[in-house]
Protein backbone atom coordinates (compact mmCIF):
# COMPACT_ATOMS: atom_id res chain seq x y z
CA UNK A 1 0.00 0.00 0.00
CA UNK A 2 1.26 3.35 -1.12
CA UNK A 3 1.78 5.99 2.22
CA UNK A 4 -1.60 6.55 4.12
CA UNK A 5 -0.69 9.89 4.27
CA UNK A 6 -0.35 10.60 0.54
CA UNK A 7 -3.49 8.47 -0.05
CA UNK A 8 -5.48 10.58 1.57
CA UNK A 9 -3.89 13.76 0.49
CA UNK A 10 -2.38 14.97 3.56
CA UNK A 11 0.97 15.39 5.44
CA UNK A 12 2.33 13.40 8.48
CA UNK A 13 1.39 16.86 9.93
CA UNK A 14 -1.87 16.63 9.28
CA UNK A 15 -4.31 16.26 12.91
CA UNK A 16 -7.03 14.17 13.77
CA UNK A 17 -9.61 15.83 12.39
CA UNK A 18 -7.83 16.62 9.07
CA UNK A 19 -7.51 13.13 8.44
CA UNK A 20 -10.94 12.25 9.11
CA UNK A 21 -12.39 15.26 6.96
CA UNK A 22 -10.04 13.79 3.91
CA UNK A 23 -11.78 9.86 4.65
CA UNK A 24 -14.99 11.17 4.38
CA UNK A 25 -14.14 13.34 1.34
CA UNK A 26 -13.40 10.28 -0.76
CA UNK A 27 -15.27 7.91 0.98
CA UNK A 28 -18.47 10.28 -0.19
CA UNK A 29 -17.24 10.68 -4.11
CA UNK A 30 -15.67 6.84 -4.46
CA UNK A 31 -17.74 4.33 -2.76
CA UNK A 32 -18.55 1.46 -4.67
CA UNK A 33 -22.56 2.01 -3.74
CA UNK A 34 -22.45 5.26 -5.45
CA UNK A 35 -20.49 4.34 -8.33
CA UNK A 36 -21.07 0.29 -9.42
CA UNK A 37 -18.98 -0.94 -12.49
CA UNK A 38 -16.24 1.40 -11.61
CA UNK A 39 -12.83 -0.18 -10.64
CA UNK A 40 -11.09 2.79 -10.07
CA UNK A 41 -13.43 4.68 -7.64
CA UNK A 42 -13.53 1.17 -5.79
CA UNK A 43 -10.13 1.11 -5.29
CA UNK A 44 -9.63 4.67 -4.32
CA UNK A 45 -12.27 4.11 -1.47
CA UNK A 46 -10.61 0.81 -0.14
CA UNK A 47 -7.06 2.44 -0.07
CA UNK A 48 -8.36 5.47 1.54
CA UNK A 49 -10.05 2.94 4.11
CA UNK A 50 -6.73 1.03 4.97
CA UNK A 51 -4.93 4.68 4.82
CA UNK A 52 -7.77 6.15 7.29
CA UNK A 53 -7.98 2.78 9.15
CA UNK A 54 -4.15 2.99 9.81
CA UNK A 55 -3.94 6.91 10.54
CA UNK A 56 -7.25 6.87 12.66
CA UNK A 57 -6.10 5.39 15.92
CA UNK A 58 -3.07 7.33 17.75
CA UNK A 59 -1.04 4.09 18.70
CA UNK A 60 -0.84 2.68 15.12
CA UNK A 61 -0.43 5.94 13.99
CA UNK A 62 2.84 6.68 16.00
CA UNK A 63 4.11 3.34 15.11
CA UNK A 64 4.08 4.15 11.32
CA UNK A 65 5.95 7.36 12.31
CA UNK A 66 8.01 5.78 13.61
CA UNK A 67 8.75 3.21 11.70
CA UNK A 68 8.16 0.34 12.85
CA UNK A 69 5.05 -1.12 11.38
CA UNK A 70 4.74 -0.43 7.20
CA UNK A 71 1.49 0.91 5.61
CA UNK A 72 -0.68 -2.77 5.91
CA UNK A 73 0.40 -2.63 9.88
CA UNK A 74 2.86 -5.28 9.50
CA UNK A 75 5.68 -5.21 11.59
CA UNK A 76 8.89 -4.11 10.34
CA UNK A 77 12.26 -6.67 10.76
CA UNK A 78 14.31 -4.59 13.73
CA UNK A 79 17.27 -3.18 12.23
CA UNK A 80 20.55 -3.64 14.20
CA UNK A 81 23.85 -2.45 14.02
CA UNK A 82 27.52 -2.73 14.49
CA UNK A 83 27.21 -0.40 17.43
CA UNK A 84 23.90 -2.33 18.95
CA UNK A 85 26.29 -5.16 19.87
CA UNK A 86 29.49 -3.36 20.79
CA UNK A 87 28.12 -1.13 23.67
CA UNK A 88 25.71 -4.18 24.66
CA UNK A 89 25.53 -3.99 28.70
CA UNK A 90 28.22 -6.72 29.40
CA UNK A 91 30.09 -6.80 26.65
CA UNK A 92 33.69 -6.88 28.08
CA UNK A 93 34.60 -5.33 24.79
CA UNK A 94 32.58 -2.45 24.92
CA UNK A 95 34.34 0.81 24.92
CA UNK A 96 33.84 3.33 27.42
CA UNK A 97 34.38 5.81 24.77
CA UNK A 98 31.49 7.64 23.01
CA UNK A 99 32.27 7.58 19.37
CA UNK A 100 32.24 11.41 19.20
CA UNK A 101 35.66 10.66 21.41
CA UNK A 102 37.67 8.99 18.09
CA UNK A 103 39.19 11.26 15.78
CA UNK A 104 38.24 8.83 12.86
CA UNK A 105 35.94 6.13 12.71
CA UNK A 106 39.44 3.59 11.91
CA UNK A 107 39.87 3.99 15.67
CA UNK A 108 36.90 2.35 16.72
CA UNK A 109 37.69 -1.03 14.71
CA UNK A 110 41.26 -0.41 15.65
CA UNK A 111 40.46 -0.05 19.36
CA UNK A 112 38.19 -3.54 19.03
CA UNK A 113 40.62 -5.22 17.46
CA UNK A 114 43.52 -4.21 19.75
CA UNK A 115 41.30 -5.51 22.76
CA UNK A 116 41.07 -9.08 20.91
CA UNK A 117 44.60 -9.47 19.38
CA UNK A 118 46.48 -9.57 22.82
CA UNK A 119 47.94 -6.94 25.35
CA UNK A 120 46.48 -9.18 28.31
CA UNK A 121 43.22 -9.71 26.53
CA UNK A 122 41.36 -12.87 26.72
CA UNK A 123 41.69 -15.52 23.76
CA UNK A 124 40.00 -14.18 20.55
CA UNK A 125 36.31 -13.89 20.36
CA UNK A 126 36.01 -14.76 24.42
CA UNK A 127 33.56 -12.51 26.07
CA UNK A 128 31.86 -11.14 23.07
CA UNK A 129 28.01 -11.33 22.75
CA UNK A 130 25.41 -10.35 20.72
CA UNK A 131 21.55 -10.90 19.78
CA UNK A 132 20.26 -13.98 18.10
CA UNK A 133 19.10 -13.45 14.97
CA UNK A 134 15.31 -13.08 14.21
CA UNK A 135 13.16 -16.45 12.57
CA UNK A 136 10.59 -16.08 10.07
CA UNK A 137 7.36 -18.25 9.81
CA UNK A 138 4.09 -17.87 7.82
CA UNK A 139 0.93 -19.30 9.31
CA UNK A 140 -2.53 -20.03 8.09
CA UNK A 141 -5.26 -18.55 10.20
CA UNK A 142 -9.26 -19.31 10.21
CA UNK A 143 -10.87 -16.60 9.23
CA UNK A 144 -13.39 -16.23 12.08
CA UNK A 145 -10.03 -16.46 13.93
CA UNK A 146 -8.65 -13.26 12.45
CA UNK A 147 -11.93 -11.41 13.16
CA UNK A 148 -12.53 -12.62 16.11
CA UNK A 149 -8.98 -13.08 17.68
CA UNK A 150 -8.04 -16.79 19.08
CA UNK A 151 -4.95 -18.90 19.09
CA UNK A 152 -2.79 -21.17 16.78
CA UNK A 153 0.27 -22.82 16.71
CA UNK A 154 3.14 -23.14 14.85
CA UNK A 155 5.45 -26.40 14.95
CA UNK A 156 9.13 -25.79 13.85
CA UNK A 157 11.59 -27.98 12.67
CA UNK A 158 13.38 -28.73 15.58
CA UNK A 159 10.12 -30.25 17.09
CA UNK A 160 9.37 -27.62 19.44
CA UNK A 161 5.56 -25.51 19.67
CA UNK A 162 4.77 -21.67 19.86
CA UNK A 163 1.40 -20.84 20.76
CA UNK A 164 0.32 -17.28 18.57
CA UNK A 165 -2.07 -15.14 19.75
CA UNK A 166 -4.17 -13.96 17.39
CA UNK A 167 -5.29 -10.27 17.98
CA UNK A 168 -8.82 -9.88 17.12
CA UNK A 169 -9.23 -7.94 13.60
CA UNK A 170 -5.60 -9.56 12.54
CA UNK A 171 -6.19 -8.63 8.52
CA UNK A 172 -4.07 -10.92 5.92
CA UNK A 173 -0.34 -10.39 5.38
CA UNK A 174 -0.15 -9.03 9.19
CA UNK A 175 3.39 -9.98 10.90
CA UNK A 176 3.24 -10.79 14.45
CA UNK A 177 6.44 -9.93 17.17
CA UNK A 178 6.93 -12.82 19.31
CA UNK A 179 9.61 -11.55 21.42
CA UNK A 180 12.72 -13.93 22.60
CA UNK A 181 11.43 -17.30 20.09
CA UNK A 182 13.65 -16.42 17.64
CA UNK A 183 17.30 -18.31 17.18
CA UNK A 184 19.81 -17.75 20.71
CA UNK A 185 22.37 -15.40 21.44
CA UNK A 186 25.48 -15.81 21.16
CA UNK A 187 27.75 -15.44 24.20
CA UNK A 188 25.22 -15.33 26.52
CA UNK A 189 23.39 -12.23 24.46
CA UNK A 190 19.23 -11.93 24.45
CA UNK A 191 17.58 -14.63 21.76
CA UNK A 192 16.32 -13.07 18.23
CA UNK A 193 12.37 -12.96 18.09
CA UNK A 194 10.14 -14.90 15.61
CA UNK A 195 8.69 -12.96 13.15
CA UNK A 196 5.29 -14.82 11.90
CA UNK A 197 3.18 -13.75 8.51
CA UNK A 198 -0.34 -14.05 8.62
CA UNK A 199 -2.59 -15.40 5.90
CA UNK A 200 -6.15 -15.46 6.34
CA UNK A 201 -7.86 -18.35 5.37
CA UNK A 202 -10.54 -17.98 2.65
CA UNK A 203 -14.34 -18.42 4.39
CA UNK A 204 -17.22 -20.68 2.61
CA UNK A 205 -19.76 -17.64 3.76
CA UNK A 206 -17.85 -14.33 4.44
CA UNK A 207 -14.89 -11.95 3.06
CA UNK A 208 -13.64 -9.20 4.23
CA UNK A 209 -13.03 -5.20 2.44
CA UNK A 210 -11.24 -2.95 4.77
CA UNK A 211 -13.40 -3.37 8.17
CA UNK A 212 -16.14 -4.57 6.22
CA UNK A 213 -17.64 -8.44 6.16
CA UNK A 214 -19.24 -8.81 3.14
CA UNK A 215 -21.68 -11.74 1.50
CA UNK A 216 -24.13 -12.72 -0.43
CA UNK A 217 -27.77 -13.96 0.36
CA UNK A 218 -30.01 -16.08 -1.46
CA UNK A 219 -33.87 -15.11 -1.73
CA UNK A 220 -36.48 -16.70 -2.79
CA UNK A 221 -39.16 -15.13 -5.15
CA UNK A 222 -41.77 -14.50 -2.84
CA UNK A 223 -39.33 -12.87 -0.13
CA UNK A 224 -38.06 -10.78 -3.13
CA UNK A 225 -41.51 -9.66 -3.74
CA UNK A 226 -43.42 -9.64 -0.12
CA UNK A 227 -40.31 -8.71 1.44
CA UNK A 228 -40.31 -9.87 5.57
CA UNK A 229 -37.88 -11.00 8.05
CA UNK A 230 -35.15 -13.66 7.31
CA UNK A 231 -32.65 -15.21 9.83
CA UNK A 232 -29.12 -13.83 8.35
CA UNK A 233 -25.79 -15.23 9.42
CA UNK A 234 -22.74 -12.98 10.71
CA UNK A 235 -19.52 -13.32 12.60
CA UNK A 236 -20.95 -12.81 16.23
CA UNK A 237 -24.18 -15.70 15.26
CA UNK A 238 -27.43 -15.27 13.25
CA UNK A 239 -29.13 -11.95 13.03
CA UNK A 240 -32.65 -10.66 12.14
CA UNK A 241 -32.58 -9.12 8.60
CA UNK A 242 -35.80 -6.98 7.37
CA UNK A 243 -35.71 -7.66 3.28
CA UNK A 244 -38.57 -4.97 1.55
CA UNK A 245 -40.77 -5.37 -0.48
CA UNK A 246 -39.82 -6.01 -4.50
CA UNK A 247 -36.04 -6.60 -3.81
CA UNK A 248 -33.92 -6.65 -6.88
CA UNK A 249 -30.85 -8.88 -7.02
CA UNK A 250 -27.92 -7.10 -6.32
CA UNK A 251 -29.37 -5.08 -3.81
CA UNK A 252 -26.54 -4.81 -0.77
CA UNK A 253 -28.38 -4.15 2.88
CA UNK A 254 -26.11 -3.26 5.66
CA UNK A 255 -26.45 -4.50 9.51
CA UNK A 256 -24.22 -1.66 10.67
CA UNK A 257 -21.62 -2.53 13.27
CA UNK A 258 -21.65 -6.45 12.57
CA UNK A 259 -18.12 -5.75 11.01
CA UNK A 260 -14.36 -6.91 11.82
CA UNK A 261 -13.22 -4.54 14.51
CA UNK A 262 -9.52 -3.12 13.60
CA UNK A 263 -6.22 -3.81 15.59
CA UNK A 264 -5.83 -1.48 18.39
CA UNK A 265 -9.23 0.30 16.92
CA UNK A 266 -12.56 0.54 19.06
CA UNK A 267 -15.43 0.92 16.00
CA UNK A 268 -16.33 -1.89 13.96
CA UNK A 269 -17.04 -2.27 10.33
CA UNK A 270 -20.49 -2.99 8.82
CA UNK A 271 -22.05 -6.33 7.31
CA UNK A 272 -22.74 -5.77 3.56
CA UNK A 273 -25.74 -8.39 2.62
CA UNK A 274 -25.86 -8.38 -1.33
CA UNK A 275 -29.13 -10.12 -2.12
CA UNK A 276 -29.58 -13.14 -4.75
CA UNK A 277 -33.33 -13.92 -6.00
CA UNK A 278 -33.16 -17.63 -6.14
CA UNK A 279 -36.07 -19.14 -8.49
CA UNK A 280 -37.29 -22.36 -7.33
CA UNK A 281 -35.47 -25.92 -8.87
CA UNK A 282 -38.58 -26.98 -10.50
CA UNK A 283 -41.30 -24.54 -11.66
CA UNK A 284 -44.99 -25.99 -11.02
CA UNK A 285 -47.91 -25.77 -13.45
CA UNK A 286 -49.74 -23.48 -10.62
CA UNK A 287 -46.73 -20.88 -10.51
CA UNK A 288 -45.92 -21.03 -14.56
CA UNK A 289 -49.40 -20.14 -14.97
CA UNK A 290 -50.07 -17.78 -11.92
CA UNK A 291 -47.04 -16.32 -13.76
CA UNK A 292 -48.41 -16.14 -17.32
CA UNK A 293 -51.82 -14.13 -15.53
CA UNK A 294 -49.65 -11.56 -13.87
CA UNK A 295 -47.36 -10.75 -16.82
CA UNK A 296 -50.03 -10.14 -19.05
CA UNK A 297 -52.02 -7.75 -16.91
CA UNK A 298 -48.55 -6.15 -14.91
CA UNK A 299 -45.85 -7.17 -17.15
CA UNK A 300 -42.85 -4.71 -17.79
CA UNK A 301 -39.45 -4.29 -19.10
CA UNK A 302 -36.78 -3.78 -16.70
CA UNK A 303 -34.54 -3.71 -19.94
CA UNK A 304 -36.21 -0.61 -21.53
CA UNK A 305 -33.45 2.25 -22.56
CA UNK A 306 -30.84 -0.21 -22.70
CA UNK A 307 -29.40 0.33 -26.13
CA UNK A 308 -26.18 -1.50 -28.47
Amino acid sequence: MDDPYKTLGLTKAATADEIKKAYRKIARSSHPDLNPGDKDAEARFKAATAAFDLLKDPETRARFDRGEIDATGAERPERKFYRDYAEAPGNRYRSSQDFDDFGDASDIFAEFLRRRGGHGAEPSGAGFSARGADRHFSLEVPFLDAVQGGTSRITLPEGAVLDVKITQGTADGQTIRLRGKGNPGFGGGPSGDALVTLSVRAHSLFRREGNDILMTLPITIDEAILGGKIEVPTIDGTVSLTIPQGASSGQTLRLRGRGAKPVGGKERGDQLVALRIVSPAKVDEALAKFMETWRKANGYNPREGMKL
